[in-house]
């Protein structure tokens, strides 16, 4: 079946990157003359991935903003147009989100599509000048993060992930305390283990691989759905939530919940700006194309300090170390009171209040690209069945050309980060 190819724009200008591959890059409306809509006016929104999740994204985005619905997208036409409908007459349904980005009153946008498209639509958003609230996970794969990272960075807009936890952590005081001492560094040998026992869906969302491949539904553009993801025979699974044992689209239960769980977490023991070192896993062999089940994780920090993730739905429990949280009392009485005079967090901007200050939001896209690579380690490790070493600094495994395979891997023509 032919690849849908993109379609040349006002914008193809900007079409030839250095090496001469075809590059689609949208620009600020700002540069091209329009002004920027003032905070304190209405914005314009639109949501692109109508599905199940969609209208909760949207409406978790739209909080402490007034937001007028302009537009919605979705490669199945018929749920972009039923979410169009909630604003008839004035929001315009897309297949297309390429051509939603073009609109000149679109200033904030919603993305709950699969993962897959994570990245790729939310980078053209923040180069189109939109702010962005994205479903969880952020990507699909660790390179994509960080070119999501850069992007909000060199265009300057507001980007927040869609899972929220973080923000009553960030006004508890227990964990505003254990976020001082990790922060501190003055813990140099760190013995805590966090532990996440179950809740990860991991049954649920394993896949189903042999399945025949099935007659492409009219209202569903398939090509567009598989995107930057390798193009498969279209069967009913790889869509809606089932899509979620294909690694093509996501990565299982780990992936689907593990943001929600993972990311208030981060943020306690300051890890929003680094990531594990040693990744060890224990999982029966993984098949190469669905999910599956697995044990535990393990993934330990430079600073000795160890997420820990077990499943409950196969496998022995996690034993390798004792369950301990971290607390004063792994300080000297100097280094606590070091840690005491130690200012509280700035606290956390939600995406609303980001917007109208053009300031970083709580789970900006640093914090939720490192809150992303705990689940993509924990799956590569469980997909190659070995412990990996990982430099978080430079975001690639040490020595470990396999692994390092997996970081980045193809995406099909003509997308690329």
């Amino acid at each position: 079946m032919k690849k849908v190819l993109a379609k040349p724009s006002r914008r193809d200008f900007l079409a030839k990157s250095a090496t001469g591959a075809t590059a689609f890059t949208i620009v600020p409306r700002h540069v091209l003359g329009a002004p920027e809509v003032p905070p304190s006016e209405k914005l314009g929104g639109a949501l692109i991935g109508c599905g199940g999740r969609g209208p909760g994204t949207y409406g978790q985005m739209c909080k402490g903003l007034d937001v007028e619905l302009v537009g919605a997208c979705d490669v199945d036409i018929r749920k972009a147009q039923n979410f169009a409908n909630r604003n008839k007459g004035k929001a315009k349904a897309y297949q297309d989100f390429r051509k939603l980005l073009e609109r000149d009153d679109l200033d904030v946008v919603a993305i709950a599509t699969p993962p897959h498209w994570h990245a790729s639509i939310s980078i053209a958003a923040a180069e189109a000048g939109k702010d962005v609230l994205c479903e969880k996970p952020m990507t699909r794969f660790i390179a994509e993060g960080r070119a999501v990272v850069n992007t909000f960075k060199r265009y300057d807009r507001v980007f927040q992930i869609g899972t929220f936890g973080r923000f009553g952590r960030s006004k508890d005081r227990g964990s505003i305390e254990k976020h001082k001492i990790m922060a501190s560094g003055l813990l140099k040998n760190c013995q805590a283990v966090r532990m996440k026992k179950g809740g990860l869906k991991v049954r649920q969302w394993s896949g189903r691989p042999g399945i025949p491949p099935q007659t492409i539904p009219d209202e569903l553009d398939w090509d567009l759905y598989c995107g930057p993801s390798p193009w498969k025979p279209y069967e009913s699974r790889r869509t809606g939530g089932t899509h979620r044992g294909y690694w093509d689209y996501e990565g299982g239960g780990m992936c689907d919940m593990g943001q929600h769980h993972f990311d208030p977490e981060q943020w306690t023991y300051a890890k929003d700006y680094t990531s594990a070192v040693e990744i060890t896993p224990f999982a029966p062999p993984s098949h190469p194309e669905v999910t599956g089940m697995w044990a535990w994780v393990e993934l330990k920090y430079a600073d000795g300090f160890r997420f820990v993730m077990e499943s409950g739905e196969w496998g022995p429990k996690y034993d390798r170390a004792p369950i301990r949280d971290v607390s004063m009392n792994d300080l000297s009485p100097e280094d606590q009171e070091k840690v005491k005079a130690m200012p509280d967090p700035e606290p956390l901007l939600s995406f609303g209040e980001a917007v109208k200050q053009r300031k970083k939001a709580g789970g900006h896209a640093e914090a939720a690209h490192r809150a992303a690579c705990i689940l993509h380690l924990a799956n590569l490790a469980i997909r190659l069945g070995r412990k990996l070493n990982y430099d978080p600094d430079k975001e690639v495994f040490v020595n470990d050309d396999e692994a390092n395979r997996f970081l980045h891997p193809p995406m099909s023509a003509p997308w690329r980060l």
